[in-house]
Formats: C-alpha cells, sequence, structure tokens
C-alpha cells in the first residue's frame, strides 16, 4: 500500500481528529453504517473531497479497507487569506498563481517550485480536477513545499471574482492572447494556468480580465503547463521589480 494511503474506519478517523491534511476520501457505494457516516462527515466538515465508489474498486487497490481508503496530503493547505496575510507582510502587492484543470501532480509541483523561485504569495487550485499534494507533487516541487502556500478553492470562477472586487488583476494563459510583457504583468496580479489539453476553461477564462501568451516558433502548437507557469512567473517577477 502507497505510503500515503490510510485504509479503514479507525485511521482515517484518527487523521481527521488530529487535524492531518487528506486529500481524498474514497468510501464504497451504499448504505454506510453509522461509524463510516460519521466520518464521512468529519471528512466534508475539514474540506476533504468525498468520493463514493463501486466496492470492487476499493478490494483492487487494498483488500482490508473496511469501506474506505484516504489519500493523505504531503503537506498542509493554506487559505487566500493566509495568503494576502503574507502579501501585506512583505509589504508588497499581492501575487497568486491558479491552476485549472492541472491534474498531473509533477506540473503541480513544477509550477509550486517555480511560484516560491518567483515570490507568488500562494497557489490556488481547485478540490476537484486537480492535482493535489501527493507524494509526486512533493518530490516535483523539491523541497519548495516548506516554502509555499496552496489553497484548495470549491469554485475557482467564483474565487476569481473575490480576487478581482479585492483589486487583483486576473490573466489567463491563451494560446491566442497577446503576447505578455513585464510590463502588464505587475502590480496585484492572480496568473491562471490551465491543462495542456484544454487551457483555460471557458467560464474560467471569462472571468479573467485579459489573457497572454507566449510568442513561439509554432512549430509545436503548446508548452507544457509548468513550463508556460514558469516563463510568464518570471515575468510577473521582472515586472513587479521595475515599478
Amino acid at each position: 500500500m502507497p505510503e500515503n494511503w490510510l485504509a479503514g474506519r479507525n485511521p482515517i478517523r484518527e487523521a481527521l481528529r488530529s487535524g492531518r491534511p487528506l486529500e481524498k476520501l474514497i468510501v464504497a457505494r451504499g448504505d454506510l453504517s453509522g461509524a463510516a457516516r460519521e466520518i464521512v462527515r468529519m471528512a466534508r466538515e475539514a474540506g476533504v473531497v468525498v468520493q463514493e465508489v463501486d466496492r470492487a474498486r476499493l478490494d483492487a487497490m487494498y483488500p482490508s479497507h473496511q469501506g474506505m481508503i484516504a489519500y493523505a496530503s504531503a503537506a498542509a493547505y493554506s487559505s487566500l487569506e493566509d495568503m494576502f496575510a503574507a502579501a501585506e507582510a512583505a509589504g508588497e502587492a499581492p501575487f497568486f498563481v491558479a491552476l485549472d484543470g492541472v491534474t498531473d501532480p509533477h506540473n503541480l509541483g513544477a509550477v509550486i517550485r517555480s511560484a516560491v523561485l518567483f515570490g507568488a504569495h500562494g497557489v490556488i487550485v481547485p478540490k476537484r480536477r486537480s492535482a493535489g499534494l501527493s507524494p509526486a507533487c512533493e518530490k516535483a516541487a523539491a523541497g519548495a513545499l516548506a516554502y509555499a502556500r496552496i489553497a484548495r478553492v470549491t469554485n475557482l470562477t467564483q474565487t476569481i471574482e473575490a480576487l478581482k472586487e479585492r483589486g487583483i488583476w486576473v490573466a489567463a494563459a491563451a494560446a491566442d492572447g497577446e503576447a505578455y510583457s513585464a510590463g502588464k504583468l505587475s502590480g496585484a496580479i492572480c496568473l491562471v494556468i490551465g491543462s495542456e489539453g484544454e487551457g483555460v476553461s471557458r467560464l474560467v477564462r471569462q472571468a479573467c480580465d485579459f489573457t497572454v501568451s507566449i510568442p513561439t516558433t509554432g512549430v509545436i502548437d503548446s508548452l507544457n503547463a509548468s513550463v508556460a507557469a514558469g516563463i510568464l512567473m518570471s515575468a510577473i517577477y521582472e515586472g513587479r521589480a521595475k515599478r
């Protein structure tokens, strides 16, 4: 069993009671006993994603599951308020990175590493359809999780609207966007990066203030999500340093 899995009711219950961060709780579909219902309630109250699956899937994952398996996080999550507080403590305009549909933990880890390197105050990820702070992410981040703030949000579009209300300009990376310039990518800003295959989703893109692109030869139609994020974060770092 992978080291970040917890199987059975007692280990999962104790993890929730102790405040250990969990990525997801998978439970067997069907009627849950009183003890199992209580654990599911605790998980939801803690903001853990709860997913129901056929019992056969749990059997294939780990036979002694007692109807549930949880994935533990490699690090604790922060909140948006933590990220704003970090910017205020540093005397800097907020600089955030939001990921839309980035499900590869290696990409998430690489983005987190770049975010720390270029001075972002936090990374925002949705609770669903997103990679989490798994051991693979931790490895790709190469130590950066110790310095990063990662906030999980229920609805990324609503979060973007809330950031705009607090004076944050939101820029989505898109192949058909305006070629980026460090001069435009400055001040209080949130950079939104989408998945390699789909890019930023329609609703999220519509919520953003503007789109930016990275000039290329066009021989290949897109960059790896974490590479694109790194290039644009570098431009933001440069633009903010000039102000």
